[in-house]
């Protein structure tokens, strides 16, 4: 059961006396701050009172005589200047205890109503290998993934895969012109990405040097307006103008210096410099290629046939290692053939129209049309965007679509899902999942040190190997000596610093940045990973060491005991497992979860330190804890796995 919930529907009754909007007070029901309020407090009291001109006590206390919670809860309280205080029956909490217990879903009901749910992500252009800023898009909608599954949603999970854009167009010219046949033979993915980064480098090249005059003259001219400026003095409305400008010439300094890095790159390599001159309209020449492949010219077609299975192989290995799957991968290829017909149905029902020869959808309120096909024909992410729409809906049967992209794509899904619903797609829920960046403690994008963005790749070899120096000092700091074999040292790394990285993205609300930072990440102690993995081996110990298994415990007719308040707050954070997972889906925050996994694991310690387990004297007592330590390992085991993040039995 989700018990805030059911508070919430119980006063939503009462409240529906006192205000036409009685679900919107009753959500003001809250988890209390502090155990002297109760367990939930509500504080919708103090604003009906003041819509109505009355006392808000006796505002609480007409809700308290006519809210039915006999069945829950301890008589309610009014507290201060109208809060409600409620405290749940500690009878209530064992038998919901006892029943999350023995089920294998751990008391969390399945969605009564559910819901078809298609969650797009990762998406990366299967022509270069993943790095970093795949991360949060990955690890974000496998989350949602498992967490909408387990609440009992029909739910596809789709990896809308960019293998049809103009980095195959790239690929493609390099292969035709830079191709090392060698290096081909014996490393055909890496060869593919060394061309692309060939092209798009000799390309950004040209582009570079010519808009070098141009950014210099800007520079000179916003340098000289600066230099002329009068000293503002007390003219706030001068000084404003004169910050202003200086922030621009300083935004046009660092994109000179950008530029400038991009040029020496290839004029400071004399073979570099020797494939630019050879290539001065190598830009074009790819998106030409490109042009040439979607309008089937058989050799491209060819090619794309050949080095599509390469690139996908790569990024599944990756996948593999992440425990990331998909029911679908549905490429923009997939979606070509559709994109005429998106565009004529557009046109039939008047909203795709002719602006400067490109065919745009206008929508009310922004300035910027929604580009659904080009001046020279080809169609756009928009039109592909539009299709995939279409086919998840008649298709896929989607009521709900969630895009799990970062929030620089904002106002393209603004755009898209105006355009949508007015194409007849209104009642679908579209939803842009956005996330923030991840950040070097420079508090810039995270890159090497080299400047290049890092490898998704080399990134989880680093987690694992300094995970590995953590578990290897951890078991050979055992007080009985070192517990674990070398294969299993391993096996464990592989866990906790994989574990580390995605938990340290997931902790974060997904709309902030957030700074890479391997000590925090992969701590013992802290909002981490690791400390949950140690806490749910630390449950598995405590098992073992009392020679009694979780199946044994489960058996057994003695229910648990409340003596003492670390017992009822661990017993109580358990069962509130299901409303955790409910408020992640309410907003498709993640972190939600963790935060619920976070506190659990310190009501476990805390109670740990004040209650003997091993050592009780108290058979039924020495049952009792036994049963919440087992139960709270398996919820952690549980939660954790939602996020996908797996755990050991020892560490």
């Amino acid at each position: 059961m989700n018990v805030l919930a059911e508070l919430r529907r119980r006063l939503a009754v009462v409240l529906a006396d006192f205000t036409e909007n009685p679900a919107d007070f009753a959500s003001m029901v809250r988890p209390a701050q502090d155990p002297k309020f109760g367990d939930f407090q509500a504080n919708c009291a103090m604003p009906l009172a003041k819509r109505h001109g009355t006392n808000p006590r006796e505002v609480a206390a007409h809700i308290v005589d006519k809210l039915d919670l006999t069945d829950l809860c301890d008589p309610a309280e009014v507290a201060g200047p109208g809060f409600i205080n409620l405290r749940l029956q500690d009878d209530w909490i064992v038998e919901r205890f006892e029943q999350a217990f023995r089920d294998e879903r751990l008391g969390v009901e399945a969605a009564a109503s559910p819901r078809h749910v298609v969650v797009d992500f990762s998406s990366p252009n299967v022509a270069k290998p993943m790095h970093v800023g795949h991360l949060r898009s990955t690890v974000i909608g496998d989350a949602l993934n498992r967490i909408l599954r387990y609440l009992g949603h029909d739910v596809v999970s789709d990896n809308h895969i960019g293998d049809w854009g103009t980095q195959f167009g790239m690929i493609i010219y390099g292969y035709k012109n830079f191709l090392d046949e060698q290096h081909y033979a014996d490393d055909p993915v890496g060869e593919l990405a060394r061309l692309y980064r060939l092209v798009n480098q000799l390309s950004d090249y040209h582009e570079a040097v010519r808009k070098l005059p141009e950014q210099e003259s800007l520079l000179a001219e916003k340098q000289t307006r600066l230099d002329e400026l009068p000293d503002p003095a007390g003219d706030k409305k001068a000084k404003k103008a004169a910050k202003k400008l200086r922030s621009e010439v300083s935004e046009i300094q660092d994109a000179i210096r950008s530029t400038k890095s991009k040029i020496a790159a290839v004029e400071d390599d004399a073979d570099l410099k020797a494939l630019a001159d050879a290539h001065p309209q190598i830009a074009r020449a790819a998106r030409d290629e490109t042009a040439r492949l979607h309008a089937g010219d058989e050799e491209n077609r060819r090619l794309w046939d050949r080095f599509l299975p390469q690139c996908l192989s790569a990024l599944n290995r990756i996948y593999e290692r992440l425990d990331i799957h998909f029911d679908k991968t549905l490429g923009e290829s997939f979606y070509d053939p559709f994109l005429k017909d998106v565009v004529e149905n557009l046109q039939q029902k008047e909203m795709a129209v002719e602006s400067g020869g490109a065919q745009c959808v206008f929508i009310e309120g922004n300035d910027a049309p929604f580009i659904v096909q080009k001046t020279d024909g080809a169609y756009t992410y928009a039109t592909t965007d539009l299709a995939t729409i279409r086919y998840r809906v008649e298709e896929l049967n989607a009521d709900s679509i969630l895009y799990v992209v970062d929030s620089r794509q904002s106002e393209h899904f603004k755009l898209l899902f105006e355009t949508a619903a007015k194409w007849g797609y209104g009642d679908v829920e579209l939803k842009h999942v956005s996330f923030g960046t991840v950040m070097g403690k420079d508090r810039k994008p995270y890159k090497t040190r080299s400047g290049d963005t890092v490898g998704l790749e080399s990134l989880l070899d680093e987690a694992v190997a300094k995970a590995r120096q953590i578990v290897d000092a951890n078991d050979d700091a055992k007080r009985d000596g070192p517990e674990l074999d070398e294969a299993t040292r391993q096996a464990v790394a592989e866990i906790v610093g994989i574990g580390g990285i995605k938990y340290a993205d997931l902790r974060h609300n997904r709309d902030s940045d957030y700074i890479f930072d391997w000590d925090k990440m992969l701590a013992m102690t802290g909002d981490t990973a690791t400390y949950m993995q140690y806490a749910y081996a630390r449950t598995r110990g405590i098992l073992r060491k009392g020679g009694v298994t979780s199946e044994q415990l489960q058996q057994s007719p003695q229910k648990i005991v409340l003596t003492h308040s670390a017992e009822r707050s661990l017993a109580l954070k358990i069962c509130r497992f299901e409303e955790a997972l409910a408020s992640v889906v309410d907003e498709y925050r993640p972190n939600v979860l963790t935060q619920y996994l976070f506190e659990l694991a310190n009501d476990f310690s805390t109670f740990y330190d004040n209650c003997h387990v091993l050592k009780e004297q108290d058979e039924s007592l020495k049952a009792s804890r036994l049963k919440l330590v087992d139960l709270t390992g398996r919820v952690i085991a549980r939660g954790l796995s939602l996020l996908g993040i797996e755990v050991c039995e020892q560490m």
